[in-house]
């Protein structure tokens, strides 16, 4: 059986849900803290055993080949004044592992992205991870979708219980239990109304597919504004071969939603070995303001509450 050492990380997307901070700037390179987004994908990947990355990206997303790029005079000047470890962070950046690049000429969704990578890969089984996701694990996410490849042979998606509420922004399995956390596909509704859905067990942004996905991309009809979606392909193979959802352990991130970032940037705060204990502190400060400034509150002439600093 081939090894899963390949991974396809789509960057194409327009990041509309930042703008305007993502006019000029890739939602995948918003920091949490002093990383961008999407280092925090790659490390994930590589941590799995993945040695070769391909980027699917779009004309506005330079600045990620530039961050996993050499710098030579950032280097120069961090050796020049004896920065050395912060020369080492900047070197081990751009030595991660081997990536390459392949332009997205215009945005048609998910299922194109992945396409655009079919001659890198070839007949391999490879991974895919979505750039604007974060999944925090001792085991990473990756990782376990490849043993759990290694184990069924066929493709995996991870898939975690969705709430309610979220039904309707998710791609929603229906299948049947063939082991712990184990599910095998019988269909994929891509953000069913919650009455509509078959469950409430939705894909994750973390895959492993066998290469014969590749031809059900290409008999996808494309859909609203020409996006061939990949939702529709994993159905198509479905009717092929056995598909399986991966219940993963681990807390996701969805950092390309506004509130999911937020989420991000405070828990990884609060972690951090240098600021977490005074991040910590401040937020204390500010929740006890808050609770003085309900129970207490101060009205201005047109009757609005006045929040004291």
């Amino acid at each position: 059986m081939t090894k899963v050492h390949k991974a396809v990380i789509p960057v194409a997307g327009l990041g509309t849900r930042f703008l305007p901070a993502t006019k000029a700037m890739p939602k995948e390179m918003l920091p949490i803290i002093d990383r961008p987004v999407i280092q925090y994908v790659v490390e994930e990947a590589i941590a799995s055993g993945i040695d070769d990355l391909i980027f699917i990206t779009g004309r506005s997303k330079r600045a990620i080949e530039d961050y996993f790029d050499d710098s030579p005079e950032l280097e120069m000047h961090l050796r020049d004044h004896h920065k050395n470890e912060m020369l080492k962070v900047v070197q081990d950046v751009s030595s991660l592992v081997d990536i390459h690049y392949i332009r997205q000429k215009e945005p048609r969704g998910l299922g194109d992205a992945v396409l655009r990578a079919e001659k890198h890969i070839g007949d391999e089984p490879f991974a895919v991870l979505l750039g604007d996701d974060i999944i925090v694990n001792g085991v990473p996410c990756t990782r376990q979708l490849i043993d759990t490849f290694n184990h069924t042979h066929g493709s995996v998606i991870a898939v975690n219980e969705v709430p309610p509420e979220k039904v309707s922004s998710y791609g929603i399995i229906k299948g049947h239990p063939i082991g712990p956390s184990l599910y095998q596909i019988e269909d994929l509704v891509e953000k069913p109304r919650l009455e509509d859905a078959p469950s409430r067990i939705g894909a994750m942004g973390r895959y492993i597919f066998t290469p014969e996905i590749f031809e059900c991309l290409k008999s996808v009809q494309p859909g609203v504004g020409g996006e061939i979606q990949l939702t529709d392909a994993i159905k198509i193979l479905c009717q092929r071969q056995s598909v399986y959802a991966f219940q993963f352990s681990g807390k996701r991130y969805d950092t390309g939603d506004r509130l999911g970032y937020v989420e991000a940037i405070i828990d990884f705060a609060l972690s951090h070995e240098e600021i977490g204990e005074q991040v910590m502190e401040y937020l204390q400060i500010v929740l006890n303001q808050k609770n003085v400034q309900t129970s207490n509150p101060v009205y201005d002439d047109n009757n609005k509450p006045i929040l004291r600093s």
